[in-house]
């Protein structure tokens, strides 16, 4: 059954022609072929502040460059995020990204007492990451921290569950014949929305 995905290609290079715009290709030519709705959000192509204080994040208005895009990660029922590793997190236009977008009332509803509670229950959500690095490595030793917190943190938390991410190490040196198959592998992952 057709469904609607969201991709958001998190690299900052506005010119593209990077690998994760490759991927994120890839990704939307499978949704397309099997069906599925498919918006894309170019974060490097956006343009918005950076939140300062806490009262501007839970009572700020919401940059109006950034209304189409809060609005195609609420009308999702998946949603893909590509990004390079950049100092073992996402990188800081992304991170700034999120932090807009997914505000109280569209992420969260904050609550007098407890947790907040997530407002974006029923979605699922892929994670696609490059790195100079091998992706073991970077899993084991660094324990994947920066994938877990965007993972457990922005995405979890609001209630996108589940979360599945694709690891890819050593991109700088890999063969036409590998990035070839990252891409065969992001096209089938897009047919099937996972």
């Amino acid at each position: 059954m057709p469904r609607r995905l969201t991709i958001i290609q998190g690299h900052p290079d506005p010119a593209g022609n990077r690998l994760c715009h490759a991927l994120a290709d890839a990704y939307s030519t499978g949704a397309v072929a099997a069906g599925h709705e498919v918006r894309r959000i170019e974060a490097a192509r956006l343009d918005f502040p950076i939140l300062r204080t806490q009262q501007e994040f839970q009572h700020g208005q919401m940059p109006e460059t950034l209304v189409d895009a809060r609005d195609a990660i609420l009308s999702a029922q998946h949603v893909l995020v590509v990004f390079p590793l950049w100092f073992g997190t996402m990188p800081a236009l992304l991170k700034a990204f999120f932090e807009q977008v997914m505000r109280p009332g569209v992420a969260l509803e904050y609550r007098e007492h407890g947790f907040p509670r997530g407002l974006l229950m029923g979605r699922s959500a892929r994670l696609v990451v490059t790195m100079g690095m091998p992706a073991l490595i970077y899993r084991w030793y660094f324990q994947a921290h920066g994938v877990r917190g965007l993972e457990r943190s922005v995405l979890r938390y609001a209630g996108i569950k589940p979360v599945h991410e694709t690891l890819l190490g050593m991109v700088a040196a890999a063969s036409d014949p590998k990035r070839r198959g990252w891409l065969d592998r992001m096209e089938n992952y897009g047919r099937r929305l996972v």
